[in-house]
């Protein structure tokens, strides 16, 4: 009995497992060859919408796409009984357009191509309408071809801004594992507003269902969904001010930048040196390649974002904020005697015999360096870098462009943190005036200034898809207006450090700043000018400044790589720029 009981389970046990098969047989796998059926017989062909046009203020294209036509080949081409008519159609293109070489569209076709593949093989992704207008006919007449449009992106400005817009490249496998429709499109944002804004700019797919047969030719149209066209960038950027920096920093290397004080809309922005971003739509040859990246000047490097550099005398503005907020009397005053030991060691002014007795106005208006050593040495370094923290330094200004650096705000909790090191008295003091470990981007440099001048500290953008309100950042009036007074000497004072050099029509504000690239030596009693230096020796020069002075309303920062002192430097470009934007009517009264 007990083994009949067993058999009639082992029995109901077959029964239902058959019934769950005979059902998954039925009803299951229907479903799933029914979908599979579909795929068959119902093809889904993706409709790309041309890359949207990046534009200037006044509506001037700065990135669009020129028309033309793609070459694109029957598949299944390589066998034996059609490798004539593929051959054909290689010696036919080579010989209309012979930069297609034969070698190099055998390969093309022959990686592309594969048993499962139904589309037509794209064998030339672009030839100019004008270059190929008068051969349509010929081409399109051969069976084995499509002849279909298509575009390319081109910059018409080359070199000028291109930074800042960026460029687009063909897409990595990678790429299109992230983002679907670079997958289709072949192409997407590799660097600058290109890359920050790729989504917008690619806009979005349409696609059309057909019917199809078993030989793939379409039969009826089932379904279609227009690509989304509404994809132009209208950027901040004003393509004439954009030229007109361009020209007055030949030769140069280093940055500038023209922003809104009150609002972070940026005018004008660029890097130095720039390069033609035309170069990389095609794919850039190895030999340029190596030529530009072993170009001591980096000219793939913006310096707008991603240039590391000591603030120099430039920081000055903010520690004196902090001495300030710090309980540092507004009457604080020091004797400079041009250097000031500390163990045994020297810190020295950069004026040889020293200053004399020194205040607040007069240390920005003259730069000196010992008021900054000595009022370094009442308030200490996590303090400083704690007011410097509120004005953005060491942090991402977040403006629209890809992998912004966010610099160094050092204080001891930082150096431990990074090197495990104590922090010692003597890096207070070169911190106090820009040196040491501190590093900062131009992009944070003219976000801090735009805070000196307005009380708020705005998001700098190329886009007003990217506008945030300006931060309210708790100032004390009174110190405020003595640091404002400091930069109003430094460019209208017979003694300030600019005075010199800018001469513009408009009243200014700023600061100069010479950052060391190399250390001097305390055996150097004379410290050497920046002229007897080796070229990549020299200082870097900051100048940054506002304007008009009692109604700011732009900030125009620049850095000079290795070029000295900032005012020597940049002064008589600050002056052209100003009046520059006066000429164009952004600044209505001085």
């Amino acid at each position: 009995m007990k083994r009949l009981n067993i058999l009639l389970v082992f029995i109901i046990i077959i029964i239902i497992t058959l019934l769950i098969r005979v059902y998954f047989l039925s009803i299951k796998s229907n479903t799933y060859y029914e979908e599979l059926s579909k795929q068959n017989y119902i093809k889904r062909i993706y409709k790309i919408p041309n890359r949207g046009i990046i534009k200037d203020r006044n509506g001037i294209a700065l990135a669009m796409n020129n028309l033309g036509f793609s070459i694109t080949v029957e598949p299944h081409l390589r066998t034996s009984k059609n490798k004539h008519k593929l051959e054909k159609i290689i010696t036919l293109i080579n010989k209309h357009f012979p930069k297609y070489e034969k070698k190099k569209l055998q390969k093309v076709y022959k990686k592309l191509d594969s048993a499962y593949r139904h589309d037509f093989v794209k064998l030339v992704d672009y030839i100019s309408y004008d270059d190929f207008f008068s051969k349509y006919t010929l081409f399109n007449s051969i069976e084995n071809i499509k002849i279909k449009s298509a575009v390319k992106r081109i910059y018409p400005f080359k070199n000028i801004a291109s930074h800042v817009i960026g460029y687009v490249g063909k897409s990595s496998r990678e790429d299109n594992n992230k983002n679907k429709f670079s997958k289709y499109s072949g192409i997407i944002g590799k660097n600058g507003l290109e890359k920050f804004y790729n989504n917008k700019l690619q806009g979005k797919l349409g696609f059309k269902d057909v019917k199809v047969n078993a030989l793939n030719k379409e039969i009826e149209i089932l379904k279609q969904v227009k690509p989304l066209i509404n994809n132009n960038l209208h950027t901040t950027l004003d393509i004439r001010l954009q030229k007109y920096v361009q020209s007055l920093f030949k030769d140069k290397s280093g940055a500038v930048i023209i922003m809104d004080a009150n609002n972070g809309e940026i005018l004008s922005a660029a890097s130095f040196p720039e390069f033609d971003n035309n170069i990389f739509v095609d794919g850039i040859s190895v030999k340029n390649w190596n030529i530009m990246k072993d170009d001591f000047n980096h000219p793939f490097t913006n310096k707008l974002i991603n240039g590391l550099y000591p603030p120099g005398s430039v920081i000055k503005m903010g520690v004196a904020l902090s001495y300030l907020e710090n309980n540092v009397k507004t009457n604080f005053t020091i004797y400079d005697t041009g250097s000031l030991l500390l163990g045994k060691r020297y810190f020295r002014c950069w004026k040889h015999k020293g200053h004399g007795k020194v205040g607040f106005r007069k240390a920005i208006r003259e730069s000196c360096d010992d008021f900054f050593y000595k009022g370094s040495l009442k308030v200490g370094i996590n303090k400083i870098s704690k007011t410097l923290d509120k004005y953005g330094i060491g942090h991402i200004t977040g403006v629209d462009l890809p992998n912004e650096f966010v610099g160094s705000n050092p204080n001891k909790n930082w150096k431990h943190s990074k090197y495990k090191q104590p922090w010692y008295i003597g890096e207070t003091v070169i911190t106090s005036i820009g040196q040491g470990y501190m590093l900062v981007t131009p992009m944070q440099i003219a976000r801090y200034t735009a805070l000196l001048a307005t009380s708020k500290l705005p998001k700098p953008h190329f886009s007003k898809d990217n506008y945030e309100e300006p931060k309210n950042v708790k100032i004390n009036k009174l110190h405020l207006n003595i640091i404002r007074k400091g930069m109003y000497d430094v460019i209208n004072h017979p003694k300030g450090t600019a005075n010199y050099y800018v001469n513009s029509s408009i009243t200014l504000a700023g600061k100069t700043g010479t950052a060391q690239v190399v250390s001097i030596p305390q055996s150097e009693k004379k410290r050497m000018k920046e002229h007897e230096l080796a070229y990549y020796k020299r200082s870097h020069a900051w100048i940054t400044t506002y304007g008009p002075y009692t109604n700011p309303q732009y900030v125009v920062t620049i850095v000079v790589e290795h070029g000295g002192h900032g005012g020597q430097a940049a002064g008589s470009m600050i002056t052209k720029i100003y009046d520059k934007l006066q000429e164009f009517g952004y600044i209505q009264n001085k």
